[in-house]
């Protein structure tokens, strides 16, 4: 079964994350537990973490469906001694918050080497990382999502994912999500059906289906191999809908957080209802 959603609003709380999610028609759900561009947050409340599990219970969704984002700041490959202490801390805040909350996963960008030293050298801090949060959290699997290899960013390959994972102690809580656009912007086409194909079936032999937790299912304004991140409505940029129709009909991708996090939330419910149409009966 496909479980689609989109990336909602905690305005008022963590808690009306579920009750925004039903409101637009998910089946699935992703969050910020906290401001995504500030270092430090207030603990989540006894009373926010009890209502948000109410109302999770209430739309039906389990928490394998739910995939939380941790913020935007956090570099865990790091090339300084005190960013990447500081990026560590914060990563473990945000998995204790999920554990918080009775969520299973964290979606995360591995992070940037900032041109101070070798890719290789940052991709290690970044399984170095995960080791050291894994070892102080239960239940919660770490769960690295692609970029495009917009500046120095890591993951941009199928290649540097199979990396960090290789170094990862706990294999049964590590793994990634796959994002539409930011594949594309790396260079994998996905346009076709043929072309999901290859691409899918090279990332199969590279990282594994095994490691796949979730996909993040967005248009891409900019061309294919271009490195830059741009979102975009689906079926309105440079893919197109026919990835959506592959990944919507493979049954590889069920029963997992396919999640939209495309420029206009206003038409989201739009989106899910033509994600669900692209299906064939």
């Amino acid at each position: 079964m496909k479980r689609v959603g989109a990336h909602v609003k905690t305005t008022g709380g963590v808690e009306n994350a579920p009750l925004n999610a039903q409101a637009i028609g998910a089946k699935a759900f992703a969050l910020f537990t906290k401001n995504q561009r500030q270092w430090k947050a207030k603990p989540l409340s006894q009373e926010s973490i009890a209502a948000f599990k109410q109302n999770l219970a209430s739309v039906a969704i389990a928490p394998e469906f739910v995939l939380p984002h941790d913020s935007y700041l956090i570099n865990l490959g790091h090339p300084g001694k005190e960013g990447l202490a500081k990026s560590r801390h914060a990563f473990l805040d945000e998995m204790q918050r999920c554990q918080q909350l009775g969520l299973k996963l964290l979606n995360f960008h591995p992070g940037a080497h900032l041109n101070k030293i070798s890719e290789e050298a940052s991709l290690k801090r970044v399984a170095e990382s995960i080791n050291i949060s894994l070892d102080k959290i239960e239940d919660v699997t770490a769960v690295i999502e692609n970029t495009a290899g917009q500046g120095t960013n890591l993951g941009y390959t199928f290649e540097h994912l199979a990396y960090i994972i290789d170094k990862v102690e706990d294999k049964k809580r590590v793994g990634v999500c796959i994002d539409t656009c930011h594949t594309f912007t790396a260079g994998y086409d996905l346009r076709t059906a043929q072309s999901c194909e290859k691409t899918f079936s090279e990332f199969d032999r590279v990282v594994g289906f095994k490691y796949l937790r979730g996909m993040h299912l967005n248009d891409s304004k900019p061309d294919l191999g271009s490195r830059v991140d741009r979102h975009e409505s689906l079926g309105k940029g440079k893919l197109g809908l026919e990835v959506f129709r592959y990944i919507m009909n493979d049954e590889r991708f069920d029963d997992m957080p396919l999640i939209l996090e495309t420029v206009d939330s206003e038409i989201w419910d739009e989106e899910i209802r033509l994600l669900y149409s692209l299906q064939h009966s």
